[in-house]
């Protein structure tokens, strides 16, 4: 349904998680939250109490999906574009989010930030006990959107998940938790950025259809651990038939119903 405007910007109310929570979003012209932010939120383990920072949080989908389920839990959500850091703003005081409200804010800043600067800009360092993000994932080769909003959501720039690593690791406490989502090919460079850095690194695949490619990777890991890598069982969010409707596992998945976990 409609929303308020922000920024003379036209903006949609969308439910997640069956109603659960909702967030307010740009109609058009900018990153729309989905699938992929529920699945993000569903690397973070069941049982979880502590500090969330949500790197690039848009409209605040991931952190409230984990918020929703973990209700001891507690968010900053970091979003350096200021119309998404204003919808997130606002979807903390739509009606039936009062869950939420006092357990999460919402910080205007850029995660590419490195050393002092990006402490000014309100990373603490060595403070979170699970970081989650969702960079930019196209390659700037690819054919991108002609919108400002959504190519700055989507186009993925050099070194930028050696960036957000760094940024993830600088601000997380030791034992924390780095979860994120990207597509495939940047499984090398998401590795490589973790490498030093995080251990007990799980991948899990994520599937259309049992018979397609994977189309998605979400990526976990424990900072400072030294436990060797893990491949996961893929999540397959349809059956063979063609049909729409989410498998079982996939339904829990993205309703806030389960968690992704060996």
């Amino acid at each position: 349904m409609s929303g308020p405007p922000i920024a003379d910007v036209e903006t949609t109310v969308d439910a997640f998680h069956r109603g659960g929570f909702r967030i307010l979003q740009p109609a058009q012209d900018a990153h729309r939250s989905g699938v992929d932010a529920t699945i993000l939120a569903a690397t973070v383990p069941a049982a979880f109490s502590g500090s969330l920072a949500d790197l690039g949080a848009g409209a605040g989908a991931a952190a409230f999906s984990v918020l929703d389920r973990c209700r001891q839990a507690r968010a900053v959500l970091y979003e350096h574009a200021p119309l998404m850091a204003d919808c997130a703003r606002a979807g903390l005081t739509l009606q039936g989010n009062a869950h939420l409200a006092q357990r999460a804010e919402v910080v205007e800043a850029d995660v590419g930030l490195d050393g002092k600067a990006r402490e000014e800009a309100g990373f603490p360092r060595d403070h979170f006990d699970w970081v989650i993000a969702n960079p930019p994932f196209n390659d700037p080769k690819d054919r991108t959107t002609p919108k400002s909003a959504k190519a700055g959501a989507h186009v993925m720039q050099p070194d930028l998940f050696e960036r957000w690593v760094k940024t993830a690791c600088a601000i997380a406490r030791p034992g924390a938790g780095l979860s994120l989502i990207a597509r495939p090919q940047s499984v090398a460079a998401i590795l490589d950025a973790m490498r030093g850095r995080y251990g007990a690194v799980v991948v899990y695949p994520v599937h259309p259809r049992p018979s397609k490619p994977a189309i998605r990777i979400a990526v976990t890991g424990i900072k400072g651990s030294r436990r060797q890598m893990e491949l996961a069982p893929p999540l397959v969010l349809h059956d063979e038939d063609g049909g729409t409707s989410f498998t079982a596992h996939a339904d829990a998945i993205t309703n806030g119903k389960a968690v992704l976990a060996l």
